[in-house]
């Protein structure tokens, strides 16, 4: 995240505090579709992530008061949607690892990509054999441009745990793709 998104953030979650209906809005609006793609790759599925979001943001407009950093606003609303999609999927699974509960996104190759394309389903295709909690470490550090600070808010572990998420993921992904004679440039 840029400066200016955290700056950003600030203003609207000052002003939502405030009572500016019109700036929590535009949070839900500027912010609601990060929330949606985190709880997606996490719950496996869309519609189930966009009701987990729902009632996420009831949660979020709430808590607002409680935030002490303002311009953290998107990893401690990540980290809500985290927690209301752990619960969804406890409720789903009854006890079997999250593991089993993330899905993975399946990608198929077209024949006619260009050579972008198909680099680009090529890695989404290594991360899908990632672990989930693996995935969503990847997901929010590079798709997402969080620090490991704010991936470990927003995915509730400790930073340490980030780190060492992203390194067993980064030798994973290495060897997926090399096996898959991937060339790095």
């Amino acid at each position: 995240m840029t400066t200016k998104d955290r700056a950003l953030d600030a203003y609207l979650v000052a002003s939502a505090r405030l009572g500016d209906r019109r700036a929590m809005a535009q949070l839900v609006e500027l912010r609601g579709p990060r929330l949606l793609s985190h709880a997606s790759r996490l719950l496996g599925e869309h519609d189930g992530a966009r009701d987990v979001v729902q009632e996420a943001w009831i949660e979020i407009l709430r808590g607002l008061k409680g935030l002490r950093d303002e311009s953290l606003f998107l990893p401690w609303a990540l980290r809500i949607v985290t927690r209301r999609v752990a619960r969804e999927i406890g409720r789903r699974q009854k006890g079997r690892r999250l593991a089993a509960a993330v899905k993975a996104e399946a990608d198929p190759v077209v024949s006619d990509a260009g050579p972008e394309e198909a680099d680009a389903a090529r890695v989404r295709a290594a991360i899908a054999t990632l672990s989930p909690a693996q995935a969503a470490t990847v997901a929010l550090f590079y798709l997402e441009d969080l620090s490991v600070t704010e991936v470990a808010t927003a995915l509730d572990v400790p930073v340490g745990t980030v780190k060492t998420r992203l390194m067993h993921a980064r030798r994973k992904l290495r060897a997926e793709l090399e096996g898959q004679g991937y060339e790095q440039t």
